[in-house]
């Protein structure tokens, strides 16, 4: 029964690699190859360890820097207004400026009119934003990730 057909097969499968023998080499060789290949592209760019950056208490944030500075900020939810409102008046004395808008397009409208002092602040949802600068979007990002 079982057996012999098994046994029937097995011998089918040897005869048929032992005459196409070009074909069953390939089938060793290629997956070799490529594991060769992919050793040597991984030594040719190691990965790189960072070393470990101490704690350090940072200085205070001198406010001259941000005279007449201006943060932007949509959409305009009670979530965001209060992470603005603690931007603005728990870190700074006199307060940031801080705009709200309604849609982005008018954030990148506001950034286009005012391009020195203007900084725009998208939020995505409660925990994750977009900074968009005159000419560029910077992600916020816990994780950074090497190329």
């Amino acid at each position: 029964g079982v057996w012999r057909q098994t046994r029937a097969l097995l011998f089918k499968n040897c005869l048929i690699k032992c005459r196409t023998k070009k074909s069953s080499v390939q089938e060793v060789l290629f997956p070799l190859f490529f594991l060769f290949w992919l050793i040597l592209m991984s030594m040719m760019h190691p990965h790189r360890k960072y070393d470990e950056v101490p704690n350090a208490d940072l200085d205070q944030l001198d406010p001259s820097v941000l005279v007449n500075f201006i943060i932007g900020y949509t959409p305009p939810t009670p979530v965001a207004r209060e992470i603005m409102k603690k931007v603005a008046f728990d870190n700074f004395e006199d307060g940031l400026i801080t705009e709200e808008y309604l849609s982005e397009e008018e954030l990148e409208e506001a950034s286009v009119l005012k391009p020195s002092n203007f900084v725009g602040v998208v939020f995505k949802d409660s925990m994750s934003y977009q900074l968009r600068f005159h000419d560029s979007i910077a992600m916020s990002s816990i994780y950074t990730e090497s190329r």
